[in-house]
């Protein structure tokens, strides 16, 4: 869920040529996912995901560490592999999420901790709760994307949450409290 904090990676040092200013890039919604998974009574790892979100970055190769990434997406686009979990997710009993009900990340700090690798810091707001979180973001290609013909880049990052700290924690700890999070993310310059 915490997935969110995927955009995020496209705000560290790319080893492309510097630009003068921050340019605007859009996640592609179609090739950006957020997997997250957690220990079933010990039985089971059991994932879900969210796709087909949208957000945007401010990038600046100059100067990475002044980009910044924002992102968000209706809670209730969770997608598990089976509809009875979807709709106990989104009871009462975890988001009571409404069609309103939005997940969002945004970008608070980076550090650029390689040529191709930074912790993005951002607030991460889940079930009306927003906490700090830290993403361990990855540059799997920057360059031109070769059936589009426009610049592309493409990002990893991963991160856990624990449940509780957003009022989801029911059945904690049979059903484990920290939720691993795996973020894969492709994103367009703006025109």
């Amino acid at each position: 869920m915490k997935s969110v904090f995927l955009a995020a990676g496209l705000a560290f040092g790319l080893s492309t040529a510097a630009l003068a200013a921050p340019e605007q890039y859009v996640l592609d919604p179609s090739h950006s996912q957020i997997v997250f998974s957690y220990n079933h009574l010990g039985f089971s790892t059991t994932t879900g995901m969210f796709s087909g979100f949208e957000g945007t970055i401010q990038f600046d190769q100059e100067d990475p560490a002044a980009s910044s990434v924002s992102v968000s997406f209706p809670a209730k686009s969770m997608i598990t592999g089976w509809t009875a979990r979807d709709e106990h997710f989104m009871s009462p009993d975890f988001f009571g999420a409404d069609d309103a009900e939005m997940v969002s990340f945004t970008s608070t700090a980076i550090e650029v901790t390689g040529e191709k690798t930074a912790l993005i810091t951002g607030d991460l707001t889940i079930n009306g709760v927003t906490k700090p979180v830290v993403l361990d973001a990855v540059l799997n290609q920057a360059g031109q994307h070769p059936m589009e013909n426009k610049p592309w880049a493409g990002f990893s990052a991963t991160t856990s949450v624990l449940r509780s700290d957003f009022n989801l924690g029911m059945f904690a700890p049979y059903i484990s409290d920290e939720v691993a999070i795996q973020i894969s993310i492709e994103a367009v310059k703006a025109e």
